[in-house]
């Protein structure tokens, strides 16, 4: 019997984006957040492209740094939400440490996820790129990082649909700017807008979709479906 390793939700992002997609996540961006600015759209898109912002080097820094959000924050300030998608493909999902306040998750599990989200992306070793979202069997031969020129041609593509859209946000030619330059000098990574920072005090970390959908995810159903039967007896 043929031997695979079967991952349900592959890493391969498309060469190309749709406008309707584009359309799609900045529509859901801003139904969602609507304090959100350009900025902040950017960071979901890149987010969803690149994965984590930095690559991990000292995971006990990265623990330190988890375990004082950890004690410095409150259920009442955080998003309901467990995890929601980044971007236009759900290349990774953003996990909120309510999922860890709530005891769902451990912060060693969301830890641990996050580090190795913060890897390079697999790339794995098969004659046909698989569809969009499709199921197939994968044996991952090696890793690949994206780079920061191949992001910058995908966001070209992004902006240049955003600006049809005639959104009218704060501050949109100032952060068009910003991240132009920011891509010029061969940077990707910025902050959430401080208006985005003040509306909806943003804490979670970034897991990437296969670790996600295979380690975090299972567990918030669970937790929810236990959750949703204690409210009907």
């Amino acid at each position: 019997m043929r031997k695979t390793i079967f991952l349900s939700f592959i890493l391969l992002l498309p060469l190309t984006v749709s406008a309707q997609d584009i359309q799609g996540v900045v529509s859901r961006q801003l139904a969602t957040y609507p304090e959100s600015r350009l900025i902040d759209i950017y960071k979901s898109c890149f987010q969803d492209y690149m994965g984590a912002e930095h690559l991990v080097t000292d995971r006990q820094s990265v623990k330190t740094y988890l375990d004082e959000e950890l004690a410095t924050t409150t259920l009442e300030e955080l998003q309901h939400w467990y995890y929601e998608p980044c971007g236009t493909d759900s290349g990774y999902y953003r996990v909120s440490l309510r999922a860890v306040k709530e005891g769902i998750i451990s912060a060693d599990q969301l830890l641990d996820a996050f580090v190795r989200s913060a890897g390079d992306t697999p790339v794995p070793d098969m004659k046909r790129p698989p569809k969009r979202n499709e199921e197939v069997d994968l044996l991952f031969t090696h890793y690949v990082r994206p780079s920061v020129e191949s992001w910058s041609n995908r966001w070209h593509t992004i902006i240049a649909e955003i600006d049809k859209m005639n959104l009218n946000l704060p501050n949109y030619d100032e952060d068009k700017t910003f991240i132009y330059s920011l891509l010029t000098a061969g940077k990707y990574a910025v902050s959430h807008s401080p208006a985005y920072r003040e509306a909806y005090h943003p804490h979670y970390r970034i897991v990437r979709r296969d670790i996600f959908k295979r380690e975090i995810k299972p567990a918030i159903e669970k937790y929810l479906k236990k959750k949703n039967k204690r409210r009907k007896r």
